[in-house]
């Protein structure tokens, strides 16, 4: 194999075109949905942590803005022996953390061996698992030691769970363990990103200010971040959002619902923009025989996990839900993603064969399902009053009970629930993350549903190890052929990212990977 060299670039404006000055300082009021919950790396789990991760954190690599490839991050540079099983990277000089104490190679050391250790490295540490070891010899060099080939390593240190932070501050945390120094440093972060966490009033605000040691410059020659501080507003009700972004209380909005914008288009103060996304909207199903409460679960039947996928209409949950904005999943993962593979809608909606499905069942006279939605949601309303309708034909009787998000992950983490509604974002492109979450039952048991498999984890594991690309794609066909037969989800719908922004607000992106990057953004006067 030929030694492979990347050499360090100079990043564009992440609206391209020729370079423009940007208005520096001011603050970037941000309305979100859900507050983060863990801010260490290693431990965040939940989009609305990962999705903030890289302003607080840098990673050896970056995402490109489309989120298909990568750029220089920390490092500059970097070389793969011919064996494919050592990685030599090289920092860019004079790196500072936000404190403004320097990184280090044995910073990059300590974080990377922490976040490919399967006791310390969190949910996410698969994607670090074929890290044998890290050295630092010095000079600023960096040197990973493979387990086996890993063609998706440069993608996994671009994820928020490869954020290099400081170790000495972390040990130096309270705590008799690792864990406990973690949750600690986890309530006031530091990073080297582009900006520093200043303060966090839970489910209420939380305020990012400049990080003034940042290493990089933008396509201006300035250097970044522009924005003096992002405040982070929470406003778990949707209708509130928008009006407080209508009435000029906040700068930017997320998940605005698919219902509203056509009107926020036409409004000429606003920017209603649809980032596309590698994201599916799917309702997660307990597949585990019995119920917290000890009772029988229906889910746990094949029969009538199919019957209720053939039930649901996923064209009208797409006209409903995101007025016609959306398509119909034809797999688990996005497919944006390598290797996907799908030959038109999963379970098209067939009343019939869900009733004949369902009479072969021991549940042919009908159930009562509980769905926990996230509560002041207005597209989560539309999906639990569409299915009320679709499934009544059948006897099930949804009863919808809404809640805020961190009493619901609580329920979900600990299977306390029999239906959730839920979304996925990859956060690295390629197949290997949703699969071993969705697939693999050592992971995370099979994102929490209970489904058990042994077959796909022999063939995720295989997969894993695959270096030819033509037996790697076909052992992925047969990993999503088996888990659309079996339907452990009732499946769903890709949808963009819809965020709506006061027209001053500039270049925010955000990527297909979910990552909110405000880095190059800023205020225009």
């Amino acid at each position: 194999m030929q030694r492979r060299t990347f050499l360090a670039v100079t990043l564009m404006s992440t609206m391209g075109g020729p370079a423009r000055a940007a208005t520096r300082g001011g603050t970037l009021v941000y309305g979100r949905q859900t507050d983060c919950i863990y801010l260490d790396p290693v431990n965040t789990a939940q989009n609305a942590d990962i999705w903030v991760s890289l302003n607080l954190y840098d990673t050896l690599t970056q995402p490109t803005d489309d989120g298909k490839s990568v750029v220089p991050g920390l490092a500059s540079s970097w070389e793969v022996s011919p064996d494919g099983k050592t990685m030599t990277f090289r920092l860019q000089p004079n790196l500072k953390f936000a404190d403004g104490s320097p990184l280090t190679a044995d910073d990059v050391k300590w974080s990377l061996e922490r976040a490919a250790d399967k006791a310390t490295g969190g949910q996410f540490q698969f994607l670090l698992a074929s890290i044998a070891g890290v050295d630092a010899p010095g000079d600023g060099t960096v040197v990973l030691r493979l387990s086996h080939p890993d063609p998706t390593m440069l993608q996994a240190l671009a994820t928020f769970n490869a954020g290099i932070v400081p170790s000495k501050l972390i040990m130096a945390e309270p705590g008799a363990t690792l864990d406990d120094k973690s949750k600690s440093f986890a309530q006031h972060p530091v990073g080297s990103g582009p900006f520093t966490l200043k303060s966090w009033n839970r489910n209420s605000e939380m305020v990012m200010t400049r990080n003034p040691h940042y290493w990089k410059q933008g396509a201006d020659g300035q250097p970044l971040p522009y924005l003096d501080a992002i405040r982070y507003v929470i406003i778990p009700d949707d209708a509130t959002r928008i009006l407080k972004l209508k009435a000029g209380e906040i700068d930017a909005a997320e998940f605005i619902p698919y219902s509203r914008v056509t009107e926020l288009k036409a409004d000429p103060r606003l920017n209603m923009v649809l980032f596309s996304a590698a994201q599916v909207h799917y309702f997660t199903i307990n597949n585990r025989p019995t119920l917290k409460d000890g009772t029988k679960n229906p889910f746990s039947d094949a029969l009538v996990r199919q019957a209720l996928n053939y039930a649901t209409d996923k064209q009208a949950l797409i006209q409903v839900v995101t007025y016609g904005i959306g398509t119909p999943e034809q797999s688990f993962m996005p497919m944006s993603t390598p290797l996907s593979y799908g030959t038109g809608p999963l379970y098209p909606y067939d009343l019939n064969k869900a009733k004949a499905l369902l009479a072969q069942s021991d549940w042919a006279h009908g159930f009562e399902i509980t769905l926990y939605t996230i509560a002041g949601n207005v597209d989560d309303v539309a999906k639990a009053t569409a299915l009320q309708q679709m499934w009544a034909p059948l006897g099930v009787r949804l009863k919808v009970e809404q809640m805020e998000s961190a009493t619901r992950i609580a329920h979900y983490n600990s299977a306390d629930f029999q239906m959730l509604t839920s979304l996925w974002t990859n956060d690295i492109n390629d197949p290997n993350e949703i699969t071993s979450l969705f697939c693999y039952y050592p992971t995370i048991q099979n994102r929490h549903s209970g489904w058990d498999d042994p077959v796909l984890d022999k063939l995720f594991l295989d997969s894993q190890q695959e270096l030819d690309p033509v037996k790697r794609a076909a052992q992925y066909r047969e990993i999503q052929e088996r888990y659309f037969a079996r339907a452990p989800i009732i499946f769903g719908y890709e949808v963009p990212y819809p965020v709506a922004m006061a027209k001053k607000v500039k270049d925010f992106v955000q990527i297909p990977l979910g990552n909110n990057l405000f880095a190059s953004t800023y205020l225009s006067s």
